[in-house]
Protein backbone atom coordinates (compact mmCIF):
# COMPACT_ATOMS: atom_id res chain seq x y z
CA UNK A 1 0.00 0.00 0.00
CA UNK A 2 2.71 1.83 0.83
CA UNK A 3 4.10 2.13 -2.85
CA UNK A 4 0.86 2.61 -4.48
CA UNK A 5 0.79 6.02 -2.11
CA UNK A 6 4.31 6.63 -2.71
CA UNK A 7 3.83 6.16 -6.70
CA UNK A 8 0.92 8.45 -6.58
CA UNK A 9 2.43 11.46 -4.93
CA UNK A 10 5.79 11.13 -7.42
CA UNK A 11 2.56 10.92 -10.60
CA UNK A 12 1.32 13.99 -9.46
CA UNK A 13 4.74 15.59 -8.89
CA UNK A 14 5.52 14.85 -12.08
CA UNK A 15 3.18 16.08 -13.63
CA UNK A 16 2.47 19.25 -11.72
CA UNK A 17 6.22 19.76 -12.97
CA UNK A 18 5.25 18.94 -16.65
CA UNK A 19 2.44 21.67 -16.71
CA UNK A 20 4.97 24.21 -14.98
CA UNK A 21 7.54 22.98 -17.89
CA UNK A 22 4.72 23.73 -20.51
CA UNK A 23 5.16 19.88 -21.26
CA UNK A 24 2.60 19.22 -24.22
CA UNK A 25 -0.52 18.34 -22.28
CA UNK A 26 -1.20 14.47 -24.69
CA UNK A 27 2.41 13.65 -23.00
CA UNK A 28 1.33 14.64 -19.07
CA UNK A 29 0.35 10.73 -17.82
CA UNK A 30 3.11 9.41 -19.36
CA UNK A 31 5.19 11.87 -17.94
CA UNK A 32 3.50 11.30 -14.38
CA UNK A 33 4.53 7.24 -15.57
CA UNK A 34 8.01 7.87 -15.71
CA UNK A 35 8.50 9.66 -12.72
CA UNK A 36 6.28 7.77 -10.38
CA UNK A 37 8.04 4.15 -11.84
CA UNK A 38 11.56 6.06 -11.46
CA UNK A 39 10.81 6.71 -7.40
CA UNK A 40 9.30 3.62 -7.04
CA UNK A 41 12.41 2.09 -8.33
CA UNK A 42 14.54 4.99 -5.50
CA UNK A 43 12.37 3.77 -3.02
CA UNK A 44 12.83 0.10 -3.42
CA UNK A 45 16.49 0.21 -3.58
CA UNK A 46 16.46 2.67 -0.04
CA UNK A 47 13.94 0.24 1.22
CA UNK A 48 16.90 -3.01 0.33
CA UNK A 49 20.23 -1.93 0.41
CA UNK A 50 19.21 1.70 2.00
CA UNK A 51 21.75 3.72 -0.52
CA UNK A 52 20.65 6.59 -1.90
CA UNK A 53 23.68 6.93 -4.45
CA UNK A 54 22.61 3.48 -6.12
CA UNK A 55 18.98 4.01 -5.27
CA UNK A 56 19.61 7.48 -7.37
CA UNK A 57 21.24 5.72 -9.94
CA UNK A 58 19.14 3.03 -10.65
CA UNK A 59 15.84 5.19 -10.70
CA UNK A 60 17.36 7.74 -13.19
CA UNK A 61 18.56 4.65 -15.57
CA UNK A 62 15.25 3.17 -15.28
CA UNK A 63 13.26 6.39 -16.07
CA UNK A 64 15.51 7.22 -19.01
CA UNK A 65 15.13 3.80 -20.64
CA UNK A 66 11.08 4.38 -19.84
CA UNK A 67 11.56 8.04 -20.89
CA UNK A 68 13.17 6.42 -24.40
CA UNK A 69 10.46 4.38 -25.31
CA UNK A 70 7.53 6.88 -24.61
CA UNK A 71 9.68 8.59 -26.67
CA UNK A 72 9.46 7.05 -29.29
CA UNK A 73 6.27 5.71 -29.20
CA UNK A 74 5.07 9.40 -29.10
CA UNK A 75 7.47 11.04 -31.44
CA UNK A 76 8.04 13.52 -28.50
CA UNK A 77 11.49 14.50 -27.64
CA UNK A 78 12.88 12.29 -25.11
CA UNK A 79 13.88 15.08 -22.40
CA UNK A 80 10.54 16.50 -22.49
CA UNK A 81 10.11 12.91 -19.93
CA UNK A 82 13.15 13.09 -18.74
CA UNK A 83 13.15 16.68 -17.01
CA UNK A 84 9.60 15.98 -15.73
CA UNK A 85 9.99 12.91 -14.74
CA UNK A 86 13.48 13.17 -12.60
CA UNK A 87 12.29 15.90 -10.38
CA UNK A 88 11.17 12.64 -7.51
CA UNK A 89 14.77 12.02 -7.86
CA UNK A 90 16.71 15.35 -7.18
CA UNK A 91 18.30 15.56 -3.81
CA UNK A 92 16.22 18.75 -2.54
CA UNK A 93 15.99 17.55 1.32
CA UNK A 94 19.80 17.08 1.54
CA UNK A 95 20.25 20.61 -0.43
CA UNK A 96 18.13 21.82 2.30
CA UNK A 97 19.75 20.49 5.12
CA UNK A 98 23.26 21.33 3.46
CA UNK A 99 21.82 24.93 3.90
CA UNK A 100 20.54 24.89 7.21
CA UNK A 101 23.97 23.33 8.66
CA UNK A 102 25.25 26.57 6.53
CA UNK A 103 22.90 28.67 8.55
CA UNK A 104 23.18 27.75 11.93
CA UNK A 105 27.42 27.79 11.04
CA UNK A 106 27.83 23.91 11.22
CA UNK A 107 30.30 23.68 8.68
CA UNK A 108 31.18 20.40 9.29
CA UNK A 109 27.62 18.64 8.43
CA UNK A 110 27.09 21.02 5.82
CA UNK A 111 29.82 19.87 4.07
CA UNK A 112 28.78 16.22 4.01
CA UNK A 113 25.24 16.98 2.89
CA UNK A 114 27.05 19.14 0.20
CA UNK A 115 29.26 15.86 -0.50
CA UNK A 116 26.13 13.76 -0.24
CA UNK A 117 24.06 16.50 -2.72
CA UNK A 118 27.08 16.06 -5.67
CA UNK A 119 27.24 12.26 -4.90
CA UNK A 120 23.57 11.71 -5.71
CA UNK A 121 23.40 14.46 -8.53
CA UNK A 122 26.28 12.48 -10.13
CA UNK A 123 24.88 9.14 -9.86
CA UNK A 124 21.32 11.11 -11.51
CA UNK A 125 23.57 11.96 -14.03
CA UNK A 126 25.69 8.86 -14.68
CA UNK A 127 21.99 6.50 -14.87
CA UNK A 128 20.83 8.74 -17.70
CA UNK A 129 23.88 9.02 -19.74
CA UNK A 130 24.39 4.77 -19.42
CA UNK A 131 20.72 4.52 -20.54
CA UNK A 132 21.23 6.59 -23.35
CA UNK A 133 24.77 5.15 -24.41
CA UNK A 134 23.14 1.54 -23.99
CA UNK A 135 19.78 3.05 -26.36
CA UNK A 136 22.47 4.46 -28.90
CA UNK A 137 24.70 1.10 -28.90
CA UNK A 138 20.97 -1.02 -28.78
CA UNK A 139 19.86 0.81 -32.36
CA UNK A 140 23.26 1.36 -33.94
CA UNK A 141 23.32 -2.51 -33.60
CA UNK A 142 19.68 -3.23 -34.83
CA UNK A 143 20.30 -0.94 -37.93
CA UNK A 144 23.49 -2.36 -38.92
CA UNK A 145 21.53 -6.03 -38.48
CA UNK A 146 18.56 -4.85 -40.94
CA UNK A 147 20.98 -3.15 -43.52
CA UNK A 148 22.95 -6.17 -43.63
Amino acid sequence: MEYILQFLLAFGATIGFGVMFNAPKNVLIYCGLAGGVGWIIYTVVMNTIDQNIIAAFLGSFVLTIISLLFARRLKTPVIVFIVCGIIPLVPGGLAYQAMRHIVTNDYQLAIEFIFQVGLVSGAIAIGIIFAETLNQVYYGIKGKLVRS
